[in-house]
């Protein structure tokens, strides 16, 4: 546990997080500048976060959320490298738990979903494999080490009710040890009338199971604004998506897989570091769990 009456320490751990980011941090921008910046720009929750003229996400109390730009500068400095057009920004949690979640929107236009009743996981985690190790040329010219997708830690599940999609994929760094650190990202999106918001928990794999409820309320608190919902769609004027269901999952979605993987990756390791420094951005005090050896190291 964090000793709030010990500044020093809270700073301490900060450095120590500042420099395992340095050598992927921004040049000119460092890791001390890139949290004071989003120190000065976050949110705290309970407040409404209106979302690309689309949306409004209802922040929990406590929950801290960093908009833009300086979210795409925090992402660099875990090592995710270039800009996102379509993140709206990030959420933190409030209570010291080791996760955060890009918040993304795609306006790809109306997603029909009719192909869920038929998908099948397993050919879907084929494609995923193959994208991804397609992919990993570009990330490596990028500085970003090469990664291999381990296998679903959630299979594909659609709500056609609630027109809400759940997917998790584990990832490692190629050719890693069994013994290495996993770090997933709890894919959840939520499909509108002119394209979808796609609202990613980056965790470690072990304590996927502990945040999974945050993700599924951080979803259920993503409101579309009366005529942007999915049931709103006029098939007389609206654009449909080039894409279906299935090749968000695998197509649209291995991209921002391969692109995420590195800051899940560097995120599994370094979460205490991260979270403490994070924690200064609302002011507020963490709890940090013990980490397994294979996670925190």
């Amino acid at each position: 546990m964090l000793n709030t009456r010990t500044p020093r320490a809270a700073c301490g751990a900060l450095l120590l997080w500042a420099a395992a980011a340095l050598a992927a941090a921004p040049a000119g921008d460092s890791p001390q500048a890139v949290f004071e910046q989003a120190k000065q720009a976050a949110l705290t929750g309970p407040t409404d976060v209106a979302l690309a003229g689309q949306a409004v996400l209802h922040l929990p109390a406590g929950h801290r959320w960093v908009p833009q730009p300086h979210a795409t500068r925090l992402l660099n400095a875990m090592g995710n490298p270039g800009q996102d057009p379509r993140l709206q920004g990030l959420v933190f949690p409030g209570d010291g738990q080791s996760w955060f979640m890009p918040v993304r929107y795609e306006a790809s236009g109306y997603v029909k979903d009719d192909d869920a009743r038929d998908w099948n996981a397993d050919e879907l985690l084929k494609s995923f494999r193959e994208g991804t190790e397609a992919a990993n040329a570009e990330r490596q010219k990028a500085g970003v080490a090469p990664i291999e997708v381990a296998g679903w830690a959630e299979k594909p599940a659609y709500d056609a009710g609630t027109h809400r999609l759940v997917w998790a994929m584990s990832t490692r760094e190629k050719n890693a040890p069994a013994s290495a650190a996993q770090g997933v990202n709890y894919n959840t999106y939520a499909l509108g009338r002119e394209g979808y918001f796609s609202l990613n928990l980056v965790t470690a794999l072990a304590d996927l199971p502990q945040h999974k409820p945050a993700a599924q309320a951080m979803l259920a608190a993503l409101d579309y604004q009366p005529g942007k919902r999915y049931e709103d769609f006029d098939a007389k004027t609206d654009h449909v998506a080039e894409y279906g269901l299935a090749a968000l999952v695998v197509g649209v979605a291995a991209k921002k897989l391969g692109l995420l993987a590195a800051a899940t990756l560097f995120f599994a390791k370094f979460a205490k570091f991260i979270l403490i420094g994070l924690a200064l951005l609302g002011g507020l005090a963490v709890k940090l769990f013990r980490r397994k050896p294979a996670i925190g190291t």
